[in-house]
């Protein structure tokens, strides 16, 4: 079984190189649902974001309100520190723990983690090639104001709490340009597919 990190800034389409590979018949891990189970209702994860951050950040419902929670996080470099000190090593246990699981079954041959923050993390230590997914700024801001409403402001405060692709080429095995069409993409993934696993 070969595990494959995958990574690149937010709106690089990370999502749907994974769900790509997914319809190839690869198993998804996609961290940063499992950062949201982390800390749901119940949860030690959640007593402890909800104490470091105030009860301000718990929606009518009980979860974390991830909007009110990001607005803190991205706005001061020490309170993401904070979050990530909570949150990573959680994630990083239940992470190990799916990719154990997978192995023990023996059902799948391929597995791919979805992180955004896959190096920041140090996650590269659990799989096996980091794949990065890249694209040009402009597409980039193009795809975050149609998909998810984001202003250029609220882009670049995510993507300074990220590392830069130049940085994230130094670890990767494979670089895909993501800039064309869905096809494009499907395409590039099968011919690293068929070259690296």
């Amino acid at each position: 079984m070969k595990v494959i990190g995958l990574t690149g800034g937010i709106g690089s389409g990370k999502s749907a190189a994974a769900q790509i590979l997914a319809e190839m018949g690869a198993a998804v891990i996609d961290a940063d649902k499992v950062a949201h189970e982390v800390y749901a209702p119940g949860t030690t994860g959640w007593d402890a974001v909800v104490s470091t951050f105030g009860s301000d950040i718990v929606g009518p419902d009980g979860t974390i309100d991830r909007k009110k929670l990001a607005a803190i996080v991205f706005a001061e470099p020490q309170a993401r520190r904070r979050l990530e000190g909570i949150v990573h090593p959680l994630v990083t246990e239940e992470i190990r723990r799916r990719i154990d699981a997978f192995r023990c079954r023996g059902q799948v041959h391929l597995v791919v983690l979805e992180a955004a923050l896959l190096l920041e993390a140090g996650w590269q230590e659990l799989v096996d090639q980091v794949w990065l997914i890249t694209a040009p700024p402009e597409l980039v801001l193009q795809r975050l104001q149609r998909q998810r409403a984001m202003t250029p402001s609220e882009v670049e405060a995510r993507q300074r709490a990220q590392m830069n692709d130049a940085a994230r080429r130094a670890y990767a095995h494979v670089v895909i340009e993501n800039s064309g069409s869905l096809a494009q993409l499907r395409k590039q993934l099968e011919e690293a597919l068929a070259r690296d696993c």
